[in-house]
């Protein structure tokens, strides 16, 4: 079984437990054990480029559809380096929404 893990933010905190809202601004309460310490994201546009190394002048490694889960590795100023199944590469930040 593998595990998946989608983005939420925490907009509110309360003891143990967390206000979390998803993409769609939906909103709930959860408790702390629940959620994850791993940083992921979702694909917001269409035909999202992954690329290389971060910069738009690099090698395309793969195009990604609206909805495609990632996670994140680490962030730069506009750029986040993900994983997604077998792709490793960098993202605009203006194509994912998360917790990053």
């Amino acid at each position: 079984y593998k595990k998946k893990y989608f983005p939420l933010l925490i907009v509110e905190k309360s003891d143990v437990w967390r206000k979390v809202s998803d993409l769609n601004y939906n909103t709930g309460w959860i408790h702390i054990s629940k959620l994850s310490k791993k940083k992921s994201a979702i694909v917001i546009n269409d035909k999202t480029v992954l690329f290389k190394k971060p910069t738009k002048y690099s090698n395309p490694i793969a195009t990604m559809a609206k909805g495609r889960l990632l996670l994140i590795k680490k962030c730069k100023k506009i750029w986040c380096k993900i994983v997604t199944d077998k792709y490793v590469g960098w993202v605009d930040k203006k194509n994912i929404w998360g917790n990053f």
